[in-house]
Parts: structure tokens; sequence; C-alpha cells
């Protein structure tokens, strides 16, 4: 089996999750009957899938590893967790950053890419996995400019992200072929790509959303697998959440 890497962020402070219930939380380990319900219990049901798991964290740090020491003890020996104590002053990008630092040092065939807010269904997780080929996901929900991390599909076959941090309105100025509701989750297949291409871009770089270093890759390499997520919720409030369970 290849050496697979796990790569996951949730480093931020889950404002909108936390509104949401009241009080202040790490939105990946709520839960409201049992830790089995959490974000980040249902992602590590694959475990089985990779030889290393890199976990940032950020907000509450010291809670998070106390938690995963705690709830995931039999897989400590493939957790990797790191801190990234910038989750305040950057955004996304930094954690990603973060995260894969410690590549230099691991050995490793491939990697994916999560963020850390998903409820994903395991069979479309498992093909993502299970590919060979770089991969970008996507959702069947709508495109909307308030919520959606969006890409479109160029005349030349090249993705290229729009999002609006602000939630307002998106644009895109040219023709395209596709537009996808992107799933959040990527697997980088290249390696020799992915370090000639991400792990050479200077640290300022990262600085902003992890749009940036994973679009430079995609637009870099030429064979790409799109695959739809059969079920898929960003969990940004806990109504998110309690649907996710549902599901």
């Amino acid at each position: 089996m290849k050496k697979r890497v796990l790569l996951i962020t949730v480093a931020g402070l889950s404002s909108r999750f936390s509104e949401s219930i009241g009080h202040p939380v790490i939105k990946c380990l709520y839960y409201e009957k049992g830790f089995y319900e959490s974000l980040l219990y249902r992602m590590l049901e694959n475990e089985g899938l990779f030889s290393k798991i890199i976990i940032v964290g950020g907000y509450r740090f010291n809670e998070l590893a106390t938690v995963i020491k705690s709830e995931f003890s039999q897989l400590m020996d493939k957790i990797l967790l790191i801190n990234n104590e910038n989750y305040e002053k950057y955004g996304s990008g930094y954690s990603f950053y973060k995260g894969i630092l410690p590549l230099k040092d691991i050995d490793y065939d491939e990697i994916v890419f999560a963020e850390g807010d998903l409820f994903l269904d395991k069979e479309s997780f498992a093909k993502v996995c299970d590919s060979s080929n770089n991969i970008m996901t996507y959702s069947f929900d709508p495109v909307l400019s308030n919520k959606s991390v969006a890409y479109y599909i160029d005349e030349a076959d090249k993705p290229h992200y729009i999002y609006d941090t602000g939630h307002s309105l998106l644009s895109i100025g040219e023709p395209f072929k596709a537009i996808y509701n992107s799933g959040q989750v990527w697997k980088f297949a290249e390696k020799e790509c992915f370090e000639e291409i991400v792990l050479s871009m200077t640290e300022e770089e990262f600085t902003g959303t992890n749009l940036a270093p994973v679009n430079k890759y995609f637009q870099a390499v030429s064979d790409i697998e799109y695959v739809g997520f059969k079920q898929w919720i960003n969990c940004n409030t806990v109504e998110d959440f309690r649907k996710s369970l549902k599901e």
C-alpha cells in the first residue's frame, strides 16, 4: 500500500459554530451524546487508509491535544499534532503550511488534505484515498456566494478557485466549462510535483487562504480526477452538525 498522509486542519476559532450553541467550543470535538459523534472521530474512522495523520490545531490547542491523546490513544504512533500559534494572525493557508513542513522528514507517497469541519460519506472519501490520481472534490450543493468555496474549469481545463471572504458575490471574468462547489478535500498524488510546486513556496505565500497553494498545485498537474461526495456537510453551525448526525 502507498504511504499516504492525511492532513487535517482544525486551528480556527469556530466563531459561527460557537455562537450557534452559545459558548466557545472546538468545532471538530463537539458532540451531544458521545465523542463518536464528533467530526474528528468520524474523520479518523478511516485511519486504516493512512500511514501518518497530521492534525494542525491552534485555538484552544491544549484542550485539543488532551482530547486527542485521550480519545485516540491507540493511534498516537500515527498522529502528529502541530500547533499553529498564528491561527488568529494569518489565514487557513498558514495551517496548511505548518502541516506540510514535517513532510520533509516523513517517508510518504501521497497526501490527502481535508478541512476539519466536514462531514463526509465514507464511500466517497475512500474513493478519494484509493485513487491513484490527483483529486479535487465537490459537493452536490448549489454554488452560493454567501457560503460556497467554488471553482471553475477554464478553456484549457485548468481549475480556478473563486471565493469571497466577505460572503458577498462571486465573479468569473472569462469563459468556463464547468463550475463546482468545492468538497474541500484534495489529493496530491504526485510527490515530486508537490515538493517542487508547494514545498518550495515562501512562508509569506501561505498567509492567505489555503486555496493559494492548492490552486498552484492543481494548475501545474495535467491529470485531475473530480470526485463528488454523495453526502457532504460543512458544519458551520450546530444546526449543520445535527443534520450530519441524521445523515
